[in-house]
């Protein structure tokens, strides 16, 4: 897969061992964040690189859509931009930061999440109020696509259950309770399956 032209938002592998890697979710986002959001310890890299280079971790929003104790879920189509995941169930929203969002990063957390909100309307259409929290950290290094990727999971608490597709990649959007997601969770994406394994602390 090709991705020409486009830069994406990394960090540098070693400084999230620096700071301690781990596997699965972490729910101390703010320990890591603190670093990768500072000045000097982001920057945009050209995308066909950070695929292949375990060097470079790709900053990727990964966001929960929750009413009351059911999230958003839907299948990822052919238009989906990673590939490596096309047909798999999934309940995160969100995807690569890219150096169109305006440069807005390499500055703090108010900055980022700004460039979410944008990254999340971009795929769907939320009819409702609703509160951002960043609740954890995502780091699955057991496939190929998870080892050049971390997650930063927002849990965004909706009032009402209102919630369009935007992309044509996303199919089915509906809203499941973690015991429905539980009977699909061989289908879903690796982050999908972490995320729902540990979906009641995550909403929580």
């Amino acid at each position: 897969m090709s991705y020409p032209g486009e830069n994406v938002l990394v960090v540098r592998r070693s400084l999230f061992d620096q700071l301690g890697s781990f596997q699965g979710l972490n729910f101390e986002p703010g320990k890591y964040l603190n670093a990768f959001l500072s000045r000097g310890n982001n920057f945009f890299f050209p995308r066909p690189e950070a695929e292949n280079n375990l060097a470079y971790k790709q900053i990727i929003p990964y966001a929960l859509m929750a009413f009351e104790n059911r999230v958003a879920y839907y299948v990822r189509g052919k238009k989906a931009g990673e590939q490596r995941l096309v047909a798999k169930g999934s309940i995160g929203i969100g995807g690569h930061m890219n150096e169109g969002d305006e440069s807005l990063f390499a500055l703090d957390e108010q900055a980022y999440r700004a460039g979410v909100e944008r990254e999340v309307n971009e795929e769907i259409k939320i009819d409702t109020q609703f509160e951002d929290r960043i609740v954890a950290l995502l780091n699955d290094d057991t496939t190929d696509v998870g080892r050049v990727h971390l997650g930063i999971v927002h849990v965004f608490k909706l009032a009402e259950p209102k919630v369009e597709k935007r992309e044509a990649m996303i199919r089915g959007l509906t809203f499941l309770t973690r015991e429905e997601l539980m009977t699909r969770r061989e289908s879903l994406e690796s982050w999908s399956q972490i995320c729902v394994d540990s979906l009641d602390r995550l909403l929580a």
